[in-house]
């Protein structure tokens, strides 16, 4: 069984191919997603999902260097978590209630819901995650995420002003 560090860099392998599936398919389907998702510039995407994918890298190089019961292992628990949430909402709500395929359904399924399961249950079994920190810094760490994409996007939005909305 892979210890919760090794965990920790294939989480970030794992969330850089989910996020890769969305950079390519996302943008597109934006365009006609409703409620699901509003619609958002190529570039504009492309740009936040680089940077979320760059700070699972960060988190793990940082978990590989502190350690157990450490900031970094709480941040990366929170970034599991609210990946784990994402294959339900929106991927898997999107896809059945639009009657078809929401652009990382397919790695949310295959990649993010395993590891991330393992990577929290070896959290907790190597005592890198305690309950009492991870049941208050998890949420946090997921509504932050939340919170950083419009910021994401408005920055992208900035440094791309001028480009095609298209993939």
């Amino acid at each position: 069984m892979p210890t919760f560090t090794t965990l920790s860099w294939l989480f970030a392998i794992g969330v850089t191919i989910h996020n890769a599936e969305e950079a390519w398919l996302l943008p597109d389907w934006s365009q006609t997603a409703g409620r699901w998702h509003h619609p958002v510039r190529a570039p504009v995407f492309r740009f936040a999902v680089s940077v979320l994918t760059l700070l699972a890298y960060a988190l793990a190089a940082a978990v590989s260097i502190a350690g157990k019961a450490s900031v970094p292992a709480y941040l990366i628990a929170g970034y599991a978590l609210a990946m784990l949430l994402n294959v339900v909402i929106p991927h898997l709500l999107a896809t059945l209630s639009l009657r078809r395929y929401a652009p990382g359904t397919l790695t949310a399924l295959l990649l993010n819901l395993p590891i991330t399961l393992v990577l929290l249950g070896r959290g907790f079994e190597e005592a890198y995650l305690q309950w009492s920190t991870f049941s208050w810094s998890a949420p946090l760490v997921v509504g932050a995420l939340i919170a950083s994409l419009p910021v994401l996007f408005r920055i992208g939005a900035r440094w791309f002003p001028n480009s095609p909305s298209g993939g």
